[in-house]
C-alpha cells in the first residue's frame, strides 16, 4: 500500500491512498487522526491504513500532490556507498582522509538535511544555490520512521549537494547540504510490507536538459555498505524524535567531476517498490 498527501477539490490538504492511477481521501478522523504523521506513528499503523474508509476518490493526473512530511525532521546518512566514497575523496584532497576513515568506521556520518519548509515534492521545483558552481542531485532511498524509530515506510529522496563547497572544506557541509528547496521527497509513501526486499532495490537516476538525457545511472541498495537497521541505531543514540523523521539512507549514484546541473534540468529518480520523483531544476 502507499499513501500520499494531495491537495483535494476543496483545496484542503488530505491524506490519500494510492490505487494505480487513482487516489482516494482517507477518512483518517475515524480513528481520531488529524494528519498524516498522526498515522504513521500509530502503534497498529499499518493494521490502521488498511482499513480505513475512503471517502472520495480522484484521478492521480488531477491532483496535486504534496511531499509525503507533516513536522518531521529529515536527516540524512554520507558516504554508505563505495561509490559515495570515492566520490567524496575525488572532491577534496584534504577531505580524502575524512571520507575513507567515515566509510571504514562503525560510526556512520549521519547530518540534518531539512525542515520541512525546504522540503519539496513530485513537480515541484529544487534550487541549486546561487554561490556554487558545481551542483548535483542524489538520489536516495529515504526511510520513514515513527517517534518510536520504528521503519514504517519508504519513500524517495533527492539530497542536493553543493560538491565545490563541501569539497573546499569538510566543515562547509551544512552550507552545501542545507538551503532553501535543497530535499525532495514523494511521490508518496510505500508502507514497509509491501517494499521488495532491501537487496532487490533498485535506484535509476536520469536527467533530462530539454529533449536530451544528459545524465543516466542506476545502483542497487544491495551496494550499500551499511544496513537500515544499523543506520537508524546511531540516528537515535541520545536523540528524540518526537514527530518521527525521515533518514536519507546515502547515495551510490554521483555525476563525473564535469558535471553540474543548470537552471531547467529535469531530475527524475526511480526506485522500486515505490514509483519515480520528478523535480525541475531552478537557480535563485
Amino acid at each position: 500500500m502507499q499513501i500520499a498527501k494531495f491537495v483535494n477539490r476543496d483545496q484542503q490538504e488530505v491524506v490519500g491512498r494510492v490505487m494505480g492511477d487513482s487516489i482516494a481521501v482517507m477518512d483518517i478522523a475515524t480513528h481520531g487522526l488529524h494528519s498524516m504523521s498522526d498515522l504513521l506513528a500509530a502503534d497498529n499503523f499499518e493494521e490502521i491504513a488498511s482499513t480505513l474508509p475512503n471517502i472520495e476518490s480522484y484521478a492521480l493526473s488531477d491532483v496535486r500532490l504534496l511531499p509525503p512530511i507533516d513536522t518531521q525532521e529529515v536527516w540524512a546518512a554520507g558516504v554508505t556507498y563505495k561509490r559515495s566514497q570515492t566520490a567524496r575523496m575525488e572532491e577534496s584532497e584534504a577531505a580524502a582522509s575524512c571520507y575513507d576513515r567515515v566509510y571504514q568506521s562503525d560510526r556512520p556520518e549521519i547530518f540534518f538535511k531539512a525542515t520541512p519548509h525546504r522540503v519539496r515534492g513530485m513537480g515541484q521545483e529544487l534550487r541549486i544555490r546561487e554561490d556554487a558552481k558545481w551542483n548535483v542531485p542524489e538520489p536516495e532511498l529515504a526511510l520513514v520512521l515513527s517517534p518510536s524509530l520504528k521503519i514504517v515506510g519508504y519513500t524517495i529522496g533527492n539530497d542536493m549537494s553543493s560538491r565545490d563547497i563541501e569539497g573546499d572544506n569538510p566543515l562547509y557541509l551544512p552550507q552545501a547540504k542545507m538551503y532553501d528547496q535543497c530535499c525532495g521527497l514523494g511521490p508518496w509513501i510505500t508502507l514497509a510490507s509491501a517494499m521488495p526486499p532491501a537487496g532487490e532495490i533498485e535506484i535509476d537516476l536520469k536527467i533530462r536538459r530539454g529533449a536530451e538525457t544528459v545524465f543516466d545511472q542506476a545502483t542497487s541498495v544491495s551496494q550499500m555498505a551499511r544496513t537500515f537497521s544499523d543506520l537508524v541505531s546511531w540516528l537515535g543514540r541520545d536523540n528524540s524524535f518526537p514527530s518521527g523523521a525521515f533518514l536519507l539512507t546515502g547515495t551510490g549514484i554521483v555525476p563525473d567531476s564535469d558535471f553540474t546541473l543548470a537552471p531547467g534540468d529535469c531530475v527524475d529518480i526511480n526506485i522500486s517498490g515505490i514509483g519515480t520523483l520528478s523535480n525541475t531544476i531552478v537557480q535563485g
